[in-house]
């Protein structure tokens, strides 16, 4: 599947989560809904990811945790707050480049509306679905 696929599943997923869930809770048990709605679509789903980093030749094993990395290629942040910052989006710009990665989105189950929390950070690729 390509990043944008796989992007298509997870907004899909996201929108049926906080649906079913609505806003407010903790961001481990969003996590832990979507990546069960996530593999029961055959998607692989790996959580809390620990990501190295290097600085100036030493490796540090856990530079930071991505929430949530679907099929080896797009990396989610998930978030519960009443709005996002930009902050947030940077830091999944850093994790994307960290990574390797080209294709992230910053999920925001604190909205009113899922379609309003979801953020699409690219890196490298075309920053279009």
């Amino acid at each position: 599947m390509s990043e944008n696929q796989i992007a298509k599943e997870v907004v899909d997923a996201a929108v049926k989560v906080h649906g079913k869930l609505g806003p407010g809770l903790l961001e481990s048990v969003y996590e832990a809904v979507l990546a069960r709605e996530l593999e029961r679509r055959g998607l692989r789903v790996e959580r809390q990811v620990p990501i190295p980093i290097e600085y100036e030749g030493l490796k540090f094993d856990e530079g930071f945790r991505a929430d949530i990395i679907v099929e080896g290629k797009v990396i989610l942040e998930l978030k519960s707050v009443e709005q996002l910052a930009k902050v947030h989006h940077k830091q999944l710009f850093t994790y994307l480049k960290l990574a390797d990665k080209r294709l992230g989105l910053l999920l925001n189950f604190g909205a009113d509306l899922m379609k309003e929390g979801i953020k699409r950070i690219a890196n490298g690729m075309e920053d279009t679905p």
